[in-house]
C-alpha cells in the first residue's frame, strides 16, 4: 500500500511551511545542505503541515503528531543521537484522510538555548517531524530542518591582550590585540613590535585555527582546522620595527565560541601568530578568543 500511494521516509506529499518562511533567511551548514530557513532562539515555530492524499486514495491512519527535535550526532558514535529538545503536538486522532488536509501547529514552547552546527567530528541540529501512524504499514515520516541563530549582548569587559615572546639572545616580539572577545563580523586589530632580532626572519603569517573537541575522556575526539591564514609581513625586520595587524572576520566562516554544548562537545578559536626564518623554522604563539553572535 505504501508503494501504491508513493509515499516514503521523507514524502513529498507531506509539507511543512514555516510561518514568514518567505521573508525568512536560509542558510546552508555545510556546502552541500540544502539551504535551511534561520529563526532566532527566542523565536516560536509555528506553521502548517499539509498532507496530500492522491485523488481517488485513501489514507487511514492512527493519529498525526509533529516534534519538534534538538539533536546532536556525534560522527565517531554514527546511529547515535542524543535530543536536548523535545516538544510533541498532536495534530489529529485516528481517522481517514482524503484529498488535501491542513494542520497549524505552535511549537513556540519548544526549547533552542544552542545554536545550529556542523563540524569536523559533531553535528547539531533542528528539525520538526511529521508522523502519520498507520496500523497496517509502516508509518509517514516527513523532517524539515531549520537553523537556530543565538545572539548574545556585547560583553561588559573587553580587555586588550598584550604578550612577550622571545628565544634568548635571539628574538624578542611583543604583540597585542585590541580585545579578547569578537563578534562574528568584527575586525581583529593588533601590533607587533620586534624589539629584538638577531636571526634572519623570511615572513610572518596570521591564521585563526578552530579546535573542536566532541565526545568526553577516552572517546574524544580532538580535531584543529586552519580558517584563515594570511601573510602581515614580508622581509626580514629590524629592531624597533611595529606591525600592524588588521583582520576582517566577516570575510570567515566562522561560529561562536561553543564550550561544554550538553556536555558532548566545545568549539574554540585561536589566533596564531607565526614567524618563519629563511631556514624554514617557525617561531609561533597562539592566543585564544571568544567570538560570539551579536544581536542585529
Amino acid at each position: 500500500m505504501a508503494s501504491l500511494l508513493g509515499y516514503g521516509k521523507s514524502d513529498d506529499r507531506i509539507s511543512v511551511t514555516f510561518d514568514g518562511d518567505a521573508q525568512r533567511p536560509r542558510r546552508r551548514l555545510s556546502p552541500n545542505a540544502t539551504p535551511a530557513p534561520v529563526f532566532a532562539a527566542v523565536e516560536p515555530v509555528t506553521g502548517v503541515v499539509e498532507i496530500r492524499v492522491p485523488a481517488g486514495k485513501r489514507l487511514e491512519h492512527q493519529g498525526i503528531k509533529i516534534e519538534c527535535v534538538g539533536q546532536i550526532e556525534l560522527f565517531h558514535d554514527r546511529g547515535t543521537y542524543y535530543d536536548f529538545t523535545c516538544v510533541l503536538r498532536e495534530l489529529d486522532v485516528p481517522g481517514v484522510l482524503m484529498g488535501q488536509q491542513r494542520y497549524a501547529f505552535d511549537l513556540s514552547h519548544a526549547e533552542k538555548p544552542y545554536e545550529s552546527y556542523n563540524g569536523l567530528n559533531v553535528r547539531l541540529r533542528y528539525f520538526v517531524r511529521v508522523t502519520v501512524t498507520r496500523g497496517y504499514a509502516s508509518s509517514l515520516i516527513k523532517e524539515q530542518e531549520f537553523i537556530v541563530q543565538v545572539s548574545q549582548p556585547a560583553p561588559e569587559t573587553n580587555t586588550p591582550v598584550k604578550m612577550e615572546v622571545g628565544i634568548e639572545e635571539c628574538l624578542h616580539i611583543e604583540f597585542e590585540y585590541d580585545k579578547s572577545k569578537y563578534h562574528l563580523a568584527d575586525v581583529v586589530v593588533g601590533k607587533v613590535y620586534f624589539l629584538l632580532v638577531r636571526i634572519k626572519i623570511k615572513h610572518m603569517e596570521l591564521a585563526v585555527i578552530r579546535r573542536e573537541a566532541a565526545g568526553a575522556g577516552p572517546n574524544q575526539h580532538n580535531e584543529s582546522e586552519t580558517i584563515t591564514k594570511y601573510e602581515v609581513m614580508d622581509g626580514a625586520p629590524v629592531r624597533g620595527e611595529c606591525v600592524p595587524i588588521r583582520l576582517f572576520l566577516r570575510n570567515f566562516n566562522l561560529t561562536p565560541t561553543y564550550r561544554g554544548i550538553n556536555n558532548k562537545f566545545s568549539v574554540r578559536y585561536y589566533l596564531n601568530l607565526v614567524l618563519v626564518d629563511q631556514e624554514e623554522r617557525r617561531y609561533f604563539k597562539q592566543q585564544e578568543i571568544t567570538l560570539y553572535r551579536a544581536a542585529e
